[in-house]
């Protein structure tokens, strides 16, 4: 009973701590409302200003400091710091680039002026001209000589945004995470930098960017739940895309060899630390190629992104050191669940024998155990007992036939595909075949995943009628191969969640 009014004292307390902050939070939006509505009495609207012309940014100041040391610039920003008493002092302001000391003197710009800035807030945007020279802590700065108010904050940012205690805050917020974190900031920075070199790679190698639909009749090319929409002219449910795979290969049947894609991909799933309902994606296909092709162009592009970005092959993730050097560990599932299950399905004849392994683990699988194949509880032994153990790049290769609707059987056994999916961290990254090409076996393949979608999996893949169409006019020796952006970038960034490395993640609406 003590516990319990302990613990009803100590909620009413945090209660009444939370209502202060509430309470003194308002009261400095109001002060800044009011100091807006003074300007504006006075005819110095802040928002009324239309453009600013800046002519450096503070990185530019800083590495030309040479050239630049007694000349006057323009720079704008937002007002992070102020330490202005007396007749002078210094603040900084952040721009796209990084922080710029300021300095201002009563002599420089009156008592009105000095007046004025002193009343700016924490957050404000401000204009600011002056001369560039350097402190004699030797920092580049830039002495006032003129300024402007451009924007007012009528929000307080945060103190100190680590210290909220609720995270989801910073993703729902991501402007003031990015303001307040300049780590955030920088992973956001090299998003755009490994994105650019992954294209910058393959458009050296000769593949086209294309586009291809994002509303779709079916959901194809990937085993995940959609999103589905209505379109109200044409009386039809849609779907955004969960996969580029189907209108790219059909690219490669119209004779363009060398093709790829990157862009956003939906699937209607969980929301954890590796998923995200909208996701960005790469695909890319290459005719007369195979899945080895694909390998090479794996463990080559991510390395020359890593080189590119980071200058090295190595990076550490949750302090982990990982090498993405190539060549990549190269093992089949059969051989990863021998060595990591002591279980060899090499010697496993049935289906049958495979199930009564499967029961003796207590293996978890997407429909009933009667029902699964000897190649569906190998790939299901494969992710229980093997996957995590795949830590340095791994291309994990030749996945059942039954996993693998869209690809063709590995050469020298039927029962298996020349498929393969690559590992960082127990983590998959990638995923590339050697296309199926035979529109015959192909939609045998539709029907047997058609069969599943019966027995309760709703993953299982639908056939696509325009896809098979153009399998029979005939498509050329492919490979291909799909890569999520996000993930690569999370382990490029030592990212804990994807929702670290994407701008705006999904988040369930606060109201």
């Amino acid at each position: 009973m003590a516990d319990e009014k302990q613990l009803t004292k100590e909620e009413l307390k945090q209660i009444k701590l939370q209502q202060k902050q509430e309470k003194e939070y308002n009261e400095q939006m109001l002060q800044r409302k009011q100091k807006l509505e003074e300007l504006q009495a006075k005819g110095n609207d802040p928002f009324s200003v239309y453009e600013v012309e800046v002519t450096h940014s503070s990185k530019e100041i800083k590495e030309n400091y040479d050239e630049l040391e007694g000349k006057q610039v323009t720079i704008a920003g937002r007002l992070m710091s102020k330490r202005v008493h007396g007749k002078a002092g210094f603040s900084d302001i952040h721009d796209k680039d990084g922080k710029m000391q300021l300095y201002i003197k009563i002599n420089d710009v009156g008592e009105e002026k000095l007046k004025e800035y002193k009343s700016f807030n924490i957050g404000d945007l401000v204009s600011v001209t002056g001369t560039v020279f350097k402190t004699k802590t030797e920092e580049v700065s830039v002495h006032i000589s003129d300024f402007k108010l451009i924007a007012k904050s009528l929000r307080p940012l945060p103190e100190k945004w680590h210290g909220l205690k609720d995270p989801d805050l910073r993703y729902r917020h991501r402007e003031v995470d990015i303001i307040m974190n300049q780590d955030v900031r920088d992973a956001f920075i090299k998003r755009t930098k490994i994105i650019k070199a992954i294209r910058e790679f393959l458009d050296n190698r000769g593949f086209m960017e294309v586009e291809t639909p994002i509303l779709s009749p079916i959901a194809g090319g990937a085993a995940a739940r959609p999103f589905v929409t209505h379109h109200n002219a044409l009386d039809i449910d849609m779907y955004l895309r969960i996969a580029t795979e189907l209108y790219l290969k059909r690219l490669i049947v119209a004779g363009f060899d060398k093709v790829y894609e990157m862009g956003k991909n939906f699937r209607n799933e969980g929301i954890d630390i590796r998923h995200n309902p909208e996701f960005e994606a790469i695909e890319l296909y290459q005719a007369y190629a195979d899945y080895n092709d694909m390998m090479e162009i794996t463990e080559n592009m991510v390395a020359y992104v890593c080189e590119k970005v980071l200058g090295t092959t190595k990076v550490t993730y949750q302090g982990t050191e990982i090498d993405f050097a190539p060549p990549w560990r190269r093992i089949t599932m059969v051989e990863a669940v021998k060595e990591y299950a002591g279980i060899d399905f090499e010697q496993i004849k049935s289906d049958e024998e495979a199930r009564k392994i499967a029961k003796e683990k207590g293996i978890e699988l997407k429909k009933e155990l009667e029902y699964c194949t000897k190649g569906e509880i190998l790939n299901a032994m494969f992710e229980e007992f093997a996957e995590e153990h795949l830590v340095q790049p791994t291309f994990l290769c030749d996945y059942p036939v039954e996993v693998s609707p869209l690809t063709k059987k590995k050469r020298g056994n039927d029962e298996l595909t020349e498929r393969f999916e690559g590992f960082v961290f127990g983590r998959e990254i990638c995923n590339a075949y050697s296309e199926l090409n035979d529109p015959i076996v192909q939609r045998e393949r539709f029907t047997q995943q058609a069969k599943a979608r019966e027995l309760g999996d709703d993953e299982a893949y639908v056939i696509d009628e325009d896809f098979m169409y153009a399998l029979e006019i005939g498509m050329p020796p492919t490979g291909g191969l799909g890569i999520g952006i996000d993930r690569l970038i999370m382990f490029l960034t030592d990212a804990y969640s994807i929702r670290d490395v994407i701008l705006f993640p999904t988040m369930k609406p606060s109201n």
